[in-house]
């Protein structure tokens, strides 16, 4: 990972009747036109109130889902704006505005005053964002005085309003630093890749092994025990020449996870797998399910959820922690018949005497739904973004953040 100092607001000094351009992930999950969870909002909160205590008009930007360049209604940032004037309590109103190219969004800008926000229109309706189109930045320069990056959550994507905007700031000798919640992030996952106290137990889940392949390989190196479940165990079982059913399994991946299994004998680190799922033939409320060996499902039905001898199992190992990453939940926690493995992790965790970080928006979910959120040191904000820093991947967010 990067050695650099990170740049923060500690450093921006007065900024009284500055403008700021503040980088947020408001990407919040909608349903039906209303937002269904705000946790993403509630995290930017804190680095929103310090600018505008100190005296700095806001010019906030996020992206909302993925419109691929073209402006959709069901995705514009007025809901968000919304939540986030609702979230401040009456301390400041929230604009929605334009786009940055827009006469009315540059006139809007010119007024504020300090305190003052105004949040732009999607920035993923304009193709330059994911481009990271440097005309595109050059427009958002225009807005303001100074960059600040919260957004955690895209920190690995090199869009625009991420790279190639904090790139131009900085040409141009105007400051670009991390928020509160960025600095965290990074501060919490750093402390992950540098000296952790051990054990170190790495609980990984979710639908596909590839998606976790590189940081599978990264944390063979760093900790003393990975115990997967979800979807993503049938894959490495399978490779095995167990009989996994009709459970989801990434045949081209097969030559890859066996490689994982021999890297783990060599560095010394306890793999364990589920010994007993739940199986059904499809994952709705109403089926049939039985709990059987994860090592021989029958052909009819499919795993949706780890057992209860692998809960068990799994929490003996997770007590003895004194470090606990979690990604991923432990099977399809969202239809209840099938989320007692996903909660029994979730609360094995969350009585352990460990440093406990929770990353990925399915596994928070899951934490929030088992009302554990206030036992867990860290929930993470960012999904790809956590998983690619604690590979040691650079982040592009990060990077340009650093001295």
């Amino acid at each position: 990972m990067t050695a650099g100092r990170l740049r923060t607001l500690d450093e921006l000094g007065d900024v009284g009747g500055t403008r700021m351009f503040l980088r947020v992930d408001l990407n919040v999950p909608l349903s039906d036109g209303s937002i269904a969870d705000d946790s993403r909002i509630v995290a930017a909160i804190p680095t929103i109130d310090e600018l505008r205590e100190r005296g700095a008009a806001l010019v906030v930007a996020t992206h909302l889902g993925r419109p691929k360049g073209i402006p959709k209604d069901d995705l514009r940032t007025r809901v968000v704006a919304d939540a986030l004037t609702g979230l401040l309590g009456g301390r400041a109103a929230v604009q929605a505005i334009g786009m940055p190219d827009e006469h009315e969004t540059i006139d809007a800008v010119g007024r504020l005053a300090p305190g003052d926000i105004a949040m732009l229109e999607n920035l993923r309706f304009d193709p330059g964002e994911e481009a990271n189109d440097p005309r595109f930045a050059g427009r958002l320069a225009e807005l303001a005085d100074a960059y600040v990056d919260d957004a955690f959550g895209a920190a690995h994507r090199a869009h625009a309003s991420i790279a190639a905007l904090p790139e131009l700031m900085l040409a141009s000798g105007r400051p670009a630093v991390a928020g509160r919640l960025l600095q965290k992030e990074v501060e919490v996952l750093g402390r992950l890749l540098h000296g952790p106290e051990r054990p170190y137990v790495a609980v990984l889940g979710g639908a596909k092994v590839s998606d976790k392949l590189g940081v599978i390989d990264a944390l063979l190196h760093r900790v003393d025990h990975i115990l997967i479940g979800g979807a993503m165990a049938f894959t490495l079982l399978a490779a095995e020449g167990s009989s996994v059913g009709r459970s989801l399994v990434e045949h081209d991946r097969v030559k890859d996870v066996r490689g994982i299994r021999r890297t783990a004998e060599a560095e010394g680190v306890r793999m364990e797998l589920p010994t007993d799922v739940v199986a059904a033939a499809e994952p709705a409320l109403d089926v049939p399910r039985i709990t059987v060996p994860a090592r021989a499902i029958p052909d009819d039905l499919m795993g949706l959820d780890v057992g209860p001898s692998t809960v068990e199992a799994f929490g003996r190992i997770i007590a003895d922690a004194r470090t606990v990453l979690w990604n991923g939940p432990m099977g399809v926690f969202e239809v209840e018949p099938f989320s007692a493995g996903t909660r029994g992790i979730a609360l094995a965790i969350a009585r352990a005497n460990a440093y406990s970080v929770v990353g990925g928006g399915d596994s928070i979910a899951a934490v929030r739904q088992a009302g554990l959120e206030g036992s867990f040191d860290h929930l993470s904000t960012g999904g790809g973004a956590s998983l690619e820093f604690l590979e040691g991947r650079p982040l592009p967010g990060i990077t340009i953040l650093e001295d």
